[in-house]
Formats: structure tokens, sequence, C-alpha cells
């Protein structure tokens, strides 16, 4: 029997979205293989985790592929963005709460690549005169991520409807960060 290795991740990120600190014996069971198998393939949940990065990166890029960021007015594109990422927002809570990927000299690339186009994303708002200036696009940039993994973990923890989801994350976030004609 060969081992689809996407599930497995997959299954990894479910369980490791709800509990961080799962060992790597919880994780073979819950994907329905043996503690041998799953270190075969992951010599130890560093790898593991490593191999979760780079799937959270590839699905992160591809919501942003999909989501079409240079057309239309930029809060639309956010709006398209926060409906692309939910499908992947648990391993992206996931991600960007687990300090050892963003420790030391081994940051994966990937992340610089998708700051700079979710940057690109408010900067582009802020020239259009729809997100405030006085807020960096990095900043949005963490907040949007901090706001995509916190609505995810609510979502899991039954606190939050799933069916709110890109309602809660847009219109907190383009309230606090959309131009006030007042000012």
């Amino acid at each position: 029997m060969s081992l689809d290795r996407t599930q497995v991740l997959r299954t990894a990120a479910a369980l490791l979205s709800r509990k961080s600190t799962a060992t790597m014996d919880e994780v073979a069971r819950a994907a329905g293989i043996g503690r041998a198998t799953l270190h075969r393939h992951f010599a130890g949940r560093d790898a593991l985790v490593r191999a979760l990065e780079e799937m959270g990166i590839q699905e992160f890029e591809a919501a942003l592929d999909a989501a079409g960021l240079d057309a239309g007015p930029a809060d639309d594109a956010l709006r398209r963005l926060v409906a692309e990422a939910e499908p992947n927002a648990q391993l992206l809570a996931f991600l960007v709460g687990e300090n050892q990927l963003f420790e030391g000299d081994q940051v994966n690339e990937g992340w610089a690549r998708l700051d700079a186009r979710v940057s690109a994303l408010f900067r582009r708002g802020q020239e259009e005169g729809t997100f405030r200036i006085d807020l960096s696009p990095a900043w949005l940039t963490e907040a949007l991520y901090g706001l995509i993994g916190t609505c995810a973990w609510s979502v899991m923890d039954g606190r939050v409807a799933a069916k709110d989801f890109q309602h809660m994350i847009t219109e907190l976030l383009l309230g606090g960060a959309r131009r006030s004609v007042e000012r």
C-alpha cells in the first residue's frame, strides 16, 4: 500500500492546527498509519513541519493567484483573497504561529514572496486612496495573517460560525484599514 503523502500532510495540518503540541505518534494515529511509516517519510517533527510549510506556502500562493489581486479595487481584491485563503486557513493559522519557521538563518524564501504580494495589494489600495496611509503595508499584511489565523481557530473551536469567516475578517480589517473621509 502506497502512502498518500498529501493526505498525511492534510491530516497532520488538521491535527496540529487544533493541537500544535501533538506528537508524531498522534499524527501517525490520526493519519491511520504506523509511527515507523510516518518516520520513513518525515524524519521527525521538524521535517513534518517543514513539509507542511512548503505545502502551506504553495496553497497560499495559489490563493493569491486565484484572487486576481491586480483586478478591480483593492478592497474587492482583498475580499477575494480572504475567500480563496479560507479552505487552507487552518494550515496558515498553524504555520504563522510556529516560531521555529521564523527563527535563524533558514527562513523559507516563500514567506517573503507571499508577504511581497500581499503588501503590494495594500500599497495599491493606499495609492488608490482606499486604505489608510498611516498603517504600513507590512503591518496590514501581518494583521491579515493574524485575522485569518484567529478566525480559523475560532471556527475550529466552535466560537464562530464557518459561514461568517470571510465577512468577519474583511469587515474588521477593512473597517480599520479604510481611509476615513472625515480626517
